[in-house]
C-alpha cells in the first residue's frame, strides 16, 4: 500500500502530525483551495504567516546565542541572509517540498512545483503547522535541522551581489544583468535574469523580485568563478 504525500514528508522531515489536516493545508496552495471551494478546502496562507514569525523568532535566538559579540546590525543581515526566499529554496528543494504540493490545473501547468515564490512560502508554512501541531520546541527543532544549515553558504548569497561586483573589478570588466523574462500574475510574479561578464553570459537567476533574481544570479557566477579559480 503506497503512502500519502503528507505520510512520505513526514517520514523525510522526522516529524509525525497529530492532526495530519494541519500538514495538507500547509502544502496546499490557493489556486488548490480555489478549484474547491464547495469543500472548503484551506490554503497555507495563513500558516505561512505563522511560520514565518516563528523562523524569525528562532533564528534571531540561534544568532544572539552563537555571536555573543556582534553588534545589532551584524546580528540582522546576519538572520536576513538566514531567512531570505533563497535560503527557503534551499530548504524546499532539499526536502522536494514541491512535489508534495497540492496546486491548482493551472499553477500545475505553469510549473508552479518549481517556483521559488511558492516552494519558499510552503517552506514557511511547514513550520507553522509543526508550531500548531507540536509546539515551539518541535518548531524549533525542525528550524534548527533543515534551514539553520550551511550557514556560510547562505551567507555568500547574502553577500552575492557585492562578492561579484570586487571580482570583477579586480579583473577591469563590467558585470551586466538582463531581464529576460516574467512569469505569473501580477501578484506572483517570477522574474528571470541572465548575468553577463564583458559581454558573455556566465548565470541566470530567478525570483518574484528582480533584486532576488539578481542575487541568485550573482550568486552562481561567484561560485562559478571561484569554481574556476578567478
Amino acid at each position: 500500500m503506497s503512502n500519502s504525500p503528507e505520510e512520505m514528508l513526514e517520514e523525510k522531515i522526522g516529524y509525525h502530525f497529530r492532526n495530519r489536516k494541519l500538514l495538507k493545508q500547509a502544502l496546499t496552495h490557493s489556486s488548490y483551495a480555489n478549484e474547491r471551494r464547495i469543500n472548503k478546502c484551506e490554503d497555507y496562507e495563513r500558516l505561512e504567516f505563522l511560520g514565518d514569525a516563528v523562523l524569525e523568532m528562532v533564528s534571531s535566538d540561534f544568532l544572539f546565542k552563537k555571536h555573543p559579540d556582534l553588534p545589532e546590525g551584524k546580528l540582522t543581515q546576519m538572520r536576513a541572509s538566514m531567512v531570505c526566499e533563497q535560503s527557503l529554496v534551499i530548504c524546499a528543494k532539499d526536502l522536494e517540498l514541491g512535489k508534495y504540493l497540492y496546486l491548482g490545473r493551472g499553477e500545475e501547468m505553469t510549473g508552479g512545483r518549481e517556483r521559488n515564490s511558492i516552494i519558499a512560502d510552503a517552506c514557511e508554512a511547514l513550520i507553522g503547522a509543526i508550531y500548531i501541531d507540536g509546539g515551539f520546541e518541535k518548531a524549533k527543532e525542525h528550524v534548527r535541522r533543515f534551514i539553520l544549515m550551511d550557514l556560510e553558504d547562505k551567507q555568500l548569497f547574502h553577500d552575492s551581489k557585492t562578492l561579484l561586483q570586487e571580482i570583477v573589478q579586480k579583473r577591469a570588466e563590467e558585470a551586466e544583468y538582463r531581464l529576460v523574462k516574467e512569469n505569473g500574475p501580477e501578484h506572483d510574479k517570477t522574474f528571470e535574469i541572465e548575468l553577463w561578464i564583458d559581454g558573455k553570459k556566465i548565470s541566470e537567476g530567478f525570483g518574484r523580485t528582480k533584486k532576488i533574481a539578481e542575487q541568485e544570479a550573482a550568486y552562481e557566477a561567484v561560485r562559478i568563478l571561484k569554481k574556476n579559480n578567478v
